[in-house]
């Protein structure tokens, strides 16, 4: 390809001749027009002066700063040209190192056979078109969704299918400039390390795009069948005959899960939810939300609206891409609607299947998982009702994974209440299951509201907090853990700090990961961890409060607040950047 004159014949004293080279040879083995006329542009403007040219010479060195990296939650960035951004390059890379990777390390064979899902973000479905391509030119087996799906039926295709491994091609709740390519094993669960490791290095591998071969044809597109199978494997989370005289409102953010969701709350016995349209319809730019996650301010406003004005008795919000669940109700000690805690949510799907357990006289073979960052309230629930609790890692590529899990959830809204149908957390069957319960407890002149407060009573008021302090390079992340590690604080908030486990040395009996827990004498719990998949440091905060009976439990959960706030408050301190 020729290169635009004024990229190359003008002087660019200051990109570095090495970055000009990846550049032009990344964007001639580029095989997507577009991103290469991205470069081009790129180039032509670095080699000009002023600001314009020295914010193009900044993108290109951000652009080119190494190849987007392949870790436990696959690829995730913005959408974008250059080895540090999501593109079809990108794609075709990893593409071909998972395919290598099944073949000779994942005990596949020569003929690995993958299921492809993808959601209704820009460039989703070629992305998932060039994943078919370069498994079947590798001589695999690859299988396509049909159409723009939740990532739960794609963890549900894997072992419905006997496929060796699964790709979802999704950014879930990243912001609209964003996509990722999240990968899952034969088991239907996602990858963990060692496997990360060895998919990365066989991208890595991959020199040039244009040596990896790639099919015009020859994958296979699953019909409408694998849907409704899923929909019918879901809806059993359910028990039949129960009530289901419940109003609810309903949102998918401008994702995909609008029509599973809906046609899984009717199979069920349900009256279909109460849409919010102006957010039923995929698309990409999600115009109604700053930040298309159920957990940030503002998203669901609409669906709190509708609530309001129809008179629901609850209000369910999955994420774009539905394997997330969140949930709102009338409140009135809040003065009205608001989004119940991932945390409390967590504990009332527990508690419900708990129910149903002892019921059935399954307790002995029960296990209950749910990650470090979760409320210990769940753990309280099945030592009291004794059932086996395990305790992982942040993600539910862990959880998943716990031997003869029978529920499992993470307080950022995951949850997993059906593993034998899915390996993963899965906001459908989540959605359904809430319902239930809810349902149950108006059948009963209950609310929601009134079981957590016989948990609370029960367990003790288990009050939780988070919040993230965001960085705009990753080395003020270091720098901040460096600073904890060095000067722990022996005190929080005029308590004593009980002991310190540093995650990172496998403190506390888990696998090594980044990140600190304080454990404070009166029972309050601080979590400082970098995120996984954004520029930020979390912060997760927890105290426990005694109830002595029902009577007295506004005056622990009053008790329970403050001591949070206060915990609060020190923790921004000691975690605030320089």
């Amino acid at each position: 390809m020729n290169e635009p004159m004024t990229a190359t014949s003008r002087p660019t004293t200051d990109v570095p001749d090495a970055l000009l080279d990846a550049v032009r040879a990344w964007r001639d083995d580029d095989p997507d027009p577009t991103t290469r006329a991205e470069l081009d542009d790129l180039l032509t403007r670095a080699a000009g002066d002023g600001e314009e040219a020295s914010a193009a010479r900044t993108g290109l060195a951000d652009r080119f700063s190494g190849l987007l990296e392949f870790g436990t939650a696959g690829l995730r960035g913005a959408i974008g040209a250059g080895p540090n951004r999501m593109n079809r390059s990108v794609v075709v890379r990893a593409a071909a190192g998972l395919t290598a990777w099944l073949q000779d390390e994942g005990g596949a064979g020569p003929a690995p056979v993958v299921v492809i899902g993808y959601d209704a973000r820009y460039n989703s479905d070629v992305f998932a078109r060039d994943t078919a391509a370069v498994v079947v030119a590798a001589g695999g087996r690859a299988l396509l969704l049909p159409q723009p799906l939740p990532t739960p039926v794609l963890a549900f295709a894997v072992r419905h299918v006997g496929a060796d491994a699964g790709v979802m091609v999704t950014a879930s709740h990243n912001p609209p400039q964003d996509n990722g390519y999240k990968v899952y094993l034969g088991d239907g669960s996602q990858i963990v390390p060692p496997v990360d490791a060895g998919i990365a290095a066989r991208i890595a591998a991959v020199q040039r795009v244009a040596d990896v071969p790639r099919a015009a044809e020859g994958w296979e597109t699953f019909g409408e069948v694998l849907q409704q199978e899923y929909l019918d494997a879901v809806v059993g989370v359910v028990e039949p005959g129960g009530p289901r005289g419940l109003s609810i409102v309903h949102t998918s953010l401008h994702g995909v899960g609008h029509a599973t969701v809906s046609e899984a709350f009717v199979r069920a016995g349900f009256e279909a939810p109460v849409v919010v349209d102006a957010q039923a319809v995929p698309d990409p730019d999600f115009p109604t939300v700053a930040f298309p996650n159920p957990e940030e301010a503002g998203a669901i406003d609409l669906a709190l609206a509708l609530a309001r004005e129809v008179g629901a008795d609850l209000v369910i919000a999955n994420d774009p891409d539905a394997d997330r669940c969140a949930a709102a109700v009338d409140d009135p000690a809040a003065g009205g609607w608001r989004m119940l805690r991932g945390d409390e949510v967590g504990v009332l799907l527990g508690a419900h299947v708990a129910a149903r357990l002892r019921r059935d006289d399954a307790i002995a073979d029960a296990v209950f998982a749910c990650s470090i960052v979760s409320s210990r309230q769940l753990s309280a629930l099945a030592a009291a009702s004794g059932i086996r609790h395990e305790e992982t890692l942040t993600g539910f590529k862990w959880i998943a994974r716990v031997p003869g899990l029978t529920y499992g959830y993470e307080e950022a809204l995951g949850y997993c209440v059906a593993p034998a149908t899915v390996r993963d957390k899965d906001g459908v069957s989540a959605a359904l299951m809430l319902a239930e319960l809810a349902a149950q407890q108006k059948a009963q002149g209950r609310t929601l509201l009134d079981l957590l407060d016989d948990l609370a009573t029960e367990l003790g008021v288990h009050a939780t907090d988070s919040f993230s302090v965001r960085v705009a390079d990753l080395a003020q992340t270091d720098a901040l853990m460096t600073r904890l590690r060095e000067a722990r604080p022996t005190e929080i908030a005029g308590v004593a700090v009980d002991h310190v486990d540093d995650l990172a040395r496998g403190d506390g009996g888990l696998p090594p990961t980044e990140g600190l827990r304080l454990l404070l004498v009166d029972g309050s719990r601080a979590i400082v961890r970098p995120s996984g998949t954004e520029p930020k440091v979390k912060v997760y905060l927890e105290v426990v409060e005694p109830v002595e009976d029902a009577g007295s439990l506004g005056v622990a959960r009053a008790r329970a607040t403050d001591r949070l706030a206060a915990l609060r408050i020190e923790l921004e301190r000691l975690t605030a950047l320089d």
